[in-house]
């Protein structure tokens, strides 16, 4: 537990013992001295008021002293500040030395805030017997079964109230949440359509490029690995969300959903086409230019021309 934790402490106290290790104690004078020549040192290391070496190692330390830090002995404060850089793992662990500190309701409903941005019952009046460390074992357990069996994981988050059957909770628990396996998470979304329009008004793509955008839209909506219906609804959507977060740009661009759509996918195929080691003749910008212009006519040439930059200099816009 904490390894980092102990190494502080260890070599704060080595530091006060002036041990070296391996047989070795404190410099004197720039000069090792050998542990077996303590007795014949230690009373003039007490005549000059230092500190009596052969005494620190003939006298055992409490378990205090031999490296742990005692943060029962610190402030509040400072003890769950230390605590709350643990995982939980480590924190029950540490449980089993300082129980009353890390078994604190703080400590746990930092982690499952950290790890499940969203769940119905944080704006619930907690029922009786309710604690964040046991909240965060069905978080777990429920995560693990979605990621056997999305379903099964959802309707476990429902029968422990950890969740609402509605679709705009299961969305918001989806787009703050990062333990999902995205495979399943797609699958679970091509078949709860109600869910995934729900999640896609929680992006918000004010004021960003298009293809930083659709980056962003991917990090929480895996696309397929393959083209088809899935991918179009994908686009389709976001091209509606991507239009109605900035109607100024698209007035002054004069692009319609429509036209974003077309330019999704002409992003997709760059990307496909700049990145894959397959590709030997890589898409020139005037090449990409002509050709998405030739279905989108009204779009300007140089914000066509930034958008190969980005994809080139970036990288893909799915990966």
């Amino acid at each position: 537990m904490g390894q980092g934790l102990w190494r502080i402490a260890r070599n704060q106290q080595l530091q006060q013992q002036g041990y070296g290790g391996q047989g070795y104690l404190t410099r004197e004078h720039g000069r090792r001295i050998p542990a077996n020549s303590v007795s014949s040192t230690s009373h003039r290391k007490q005549a000059q008021g230092g500190i009596d070496i052969y005494h620190l190692l003939k006298t055992r330390k409490s378990k205090e002293q031999e490296g742990f830090i005692n943060l029962e002995m610190l402030p509040p404060e400072l003890s769950f500040t230390i605590l709350s850089y643990l995982n939980a793992t480590d924190l029950c662990l540490a449980s089993c030395v300082w129980q009353d500190l890390a078994n604190d309701e703080l400590l746990w409903q930092g982690l499952c805030k950290s790890t499940w941005g969203h769940c119905s019952i944080y704006n619930k009046n907690p029922p009786l017997g309710f604690s964040f460390r046991k909240l965060y074992m069905q978080l777990d357990e429920g995560s693990l079964t979605f990621n056997a069996n999305p379903d099964e994981g959802v309707n476990y988050f429902m029968s422990k109230g950890i969740l609402d059957d509605s679709p705009k909770e299961i969305a918001k628990f989806i787009f703050c949440t990062r333990t999902l396996n995205w495979k399943k998470l797609r699958i679970y979304l091509d078949e709860r359509r109600d869910v995934l329009d729900d999640l896609v008004t929680l992006h918000n793509f004010r004021n960003q490029f298009l293809p930083n955008a659709l980056r962003e839209f991917f990090r929480h909506i895996h696309a397929p690995e393959e083209r088809g219906e899935y991918l179009e609804t994908l686009i389709t959507k976001f091209s509606h969300r991507f239009c109605a977060c900035n109607p100024d740009l698209m007035r002054e661009l004069g692009l319609s959903p429509d036209a974003v759509y077309v330019l999704c996918y002409s992003l997709i195929l760059l990307s496909i086409d700049l990145t894959s080691p397959h590709v030997k003749n890589k898409m020139s910008k005037r090449e990409f230019i002509r050709n998405t212009r030739r279905a989108a006519q009204n779009i300007s040439e140089d914000f066509v021309g930034h958008l190969y930059d980005n994809i080139y200099l970036i990288g893909h816009v799915a990966a």
